[in-house]
């Protein structure tokens, strides 16, 4: 998305770009953050800040006076997944892969320049690792996050690589450019991703891709082990197996009929 004269923008247009500020990375914001990173008055943002919290859609911290995403967004989830029909069909796969591995599933899509999670089963297990709806992450970092970069198309990854600056999460984050398209081109090759430790430490992830009809990635199939599992062969043996099956399947449901 190419970026926008602040000066050219109407009311409903800034009051988007206010909303869309609101991420995983940086959740919470003050009037003058706002206003000097999207350009736009203090007033302005002041003003619009205050409808959005009028209608529930941003909230308030009365000791930081911070501003925050609101609970009106719960009402739409439900909707959202009934009506996207990525997590509709792919809810039955979700639920195989975390019957047969007792481990937290995710399904995730590329939003922009970030991956994020659309839809999530999480395991039962005391010892769990979690992936809440709505969490977003970089493409270079994690193995949900890397299938869905290695199956993108060549233009898109020239894209993002020009556009984008490889900052490190983690000390195992892989932030040298040659690295990770050696990485990338593994995870094609393999027809997995998977990681440890390189958004969050101590948790790893496994994740398969979901094609369309066309061939095209939709979307990656995960799953969210904490370390002492996914570094026990034979669990990840078995999850590997699991998960790039039912991806497969997953993809036919979605059109796909080539290998």
């Amino acid at each position: 998305m190419l970026p926008k004269d602040p000066k050219k923008l109407n009311a409903i247009e800034k009051a988007l770009e206010i909303m869309l500020k609101f991420q995983d990375t940086k959740p919470r914001w003050g009037i003058r953050e706002l206003s000097s990173e999207l350009e736009f008055s203090p007033a302005t943002v002041q003003r619009i800040l205050q409808v959005l919290k009028s209608y529930e859609f941003i909230r308030q911290d009365p000791k930081t006076r911070q501003y925050y995403i609101g609970n009106i967004f719960y009402r739409f989830l439900e909707n959202l997944n009934t009506s996207n029909n990525l997590t509709g069909i792919g809810k039955s796969y979700m639920e195989e892969v975390a019957k047969a591995t007792l481990e937290t599933v995710h399904l995730n899509i590329i939003e922009g320049s970030m991956r994020i999670c659309i839809d999530t089963i999480e395991s039962h297990k005391v010892l769990r690792a979690g992936m809440p709806i709505g969490n977003q992450s970089p493409l270079y970092a994690g193995a949900s996050a890397k299938c869905l970069l290695a199956f993108s198309s060549d233009a898109f990854k020239k894209d993002y690589f020009q556009a984008t600056k490889l900052l490190p999460l983690t000390e195992n984050t892989i932030v040298d450019p040659a690295k990770l398209q050696d990485e990338l081109d593994k995870i094609k090759r393999q027809g997995y991703a998977i990681s440890l430790g390189e958004r969050t430490p101590g948790l790893g992830s496994l994740s398969a891709p979901v094609f369309n009809y066309k061939g095209d990635i939709l979307a990656s199939l995960s799953l969210a082990i904490p370390e002492i599992r996914i570094s026990a062969q034979d669990h990840l043996s078995n999850c590997t197996r699991i998960l790039t099956g039912a991806a497969r399947s997953f993809s036919q449901a979605m059109g796909k009929t080539t290998p």
